[in-house]
């Protein structure tokens, strides 16, 4: 449960990251709009405070990674998951007798077809050479 729980705030953890990161202005400009510093803060002031809460939640996100995967470690649940194990096949019997020494050659039928077309060539077939 407390697992769960953890793993939900490191996710809005991660998001809020994210989105700190593309609010930052860039020299190409940055998700928000450069517009006039008419608010409560000005632009400097915006800039400060972005940083550090880019700053703040980065050690937020690898602080909660290092407790994520030291609990993930220590969890009392050492069952392994077979749901989607393949069945075993059963092990071959081991042969009894040598190994059969017939070899056969596909390359032995191909060119014995080879040789049967060339020697008679289909009737009424104009495009064969020699006709």
């Amino acid at each position: 449960m407390l697992f769960s729980f953890l793993l939900v705030v490191h996710a809005i953890i991660a998001a809020l990251l994210v989105t700190v990161i593309l609010m930052q202005q860039s020299e190409g400009g940055g998700l928000t709009s450069s517009g006039s510093p008419s608010g409560l803060m000005s632009a400097r002031g915006a800039a400060n405070f972005l940083t550090r809460a880019t700053a703040v939640l980065a050690g937020l996100f690898i602080g909660m990674s290092i407790l994520l995967a030291v609990i993930a470690a220590t969890r009392g649940s050492g069952a392994i998951d077979t749901s989607l194990a393949r069945p075993t096949a059963a092990a071959p019997a081991a042969p009894t007798g040598p190994a059969p020494t017939t070899t056969v050659d596909p390359l032995d039928a191909a060119a014995g077809a080879v040789a049967a077309n060339q020697a008679a060539p289909a009737a009424g077939n104009s495009s064969a050479p020699g006709q």
